[in-house]
């Protein structure tokens, strides 16, 4: 699909991720329409590359349709908007469960639902998830954050096959660790030796490509962990053990005790 004169509305922009996605698509012609929950952050952005902003807190059940009325009739989704969930399931409490899958998996789903039709209308748009390799491959200490990123990729998967007919593309990015932003780099959790890290500029063109090629999903993260994700959807058995002797234990424990401390 072709990215410039198409209106784009990318959510979670106020991340590392999300602004290096709108620099991206800004650079390629786009009329953007960006949100997230931090206006003092999203207004500085919006204006410096020709946006608009319209702040929204997707963990608010009732905050995706007046987000998508504001935006108006859109061309291309890509939501980016995730809240990170690490540590045991026992950490969480049930509205803090609600708060993780609302915007992970929740405000994605409702969003396809809202714009599937005026799109198969129109015989053309693309829907965008951002999941990440944790949507792929279980780790430790981060079930449910597994679990709204295995969900959306099972949805989207599904969604690609139901709207492919409609000229509608459905992608999926699975970021591995992105250094510079994200949930590790917001945690101050260097990478672990020998995993090998991406960078948001990587990610965003990722997403660029997949709604230009209509590619269905795409990996960003270096042969190792690529080959880790294959290995956890041939033998989660065994990579739930190269997991461990790696130190992976350890890792989660730390970005789940920092993630716990800003909660």
């Amino acid at each position: 699909m072709k990215i410039e004169g198409s209106r784009v509305l990318i959510t979670g922009a106020t991340g590392g991720i999300g602004h290096a996605i709108a620099h991206e698509f800004a650079d390629r012609g786009a009329e953007l329409v960006l949100t997230g929950r931090r206006a003092d952050v999203l207004a500085p952005l919006a204006e410096q590359i020709g946006a608009r902003a319209v702040p929204a807190d997707l963990a608010d059940r009732e905050a995706v349709a007046p987000l998508l009325a504001a935006a108006g009739p859109v061309d291309i989704v890509v939501a980016n908007a995730a809240l990170p969930a690490s540590g045991l399931l026992t950490d969480y409490s049930i509205e803090q469960i609600d708060r993780a899958l609302d915007v992970n998996l929740r405000a994605p789903i409702v969003t396809a639902r809202l714009l599937a039709e005026p799109l198969i209308a129109r015989g053309r748009g693309h829907l965008v998830f951002i999941s990440s390799v944790s949507g792929k491959l279980a780790s430790p200490r981060a079930s449910l954050y597994n679990a709204t990123k295995f969900g959306l990729r099972g949805f989207a998967q599904a969604l690609r096959q139901d709207l492919a007919p409609h000229g509608v593309g459905v992608s999926t990015i699975f970021p591995g660790f992105v250094r510079d932003a994200g949930m590790f780099a917001d945690a101050g959790i260097p990478a672990a030796p020998g995993i090998g890290t991406s960078s948001p500029e990587q990610v965003a063109a990722a997403v660029r490509r997949a709604v230009e090629r209509d590619i269905g999903e795409i990996v960003v993260a270096p042969l190792q962990v690529r080959l880790g994700v294959l290995l956890g959807g041939i033998a989660p058995g065994l990579a739930a053990r190269v997991q461990r002797l790696g130190g992976a234990d350890k890792i989660a424990a730390t970005l789940a005790d920092a993630q716990r401390a800003k909660r």
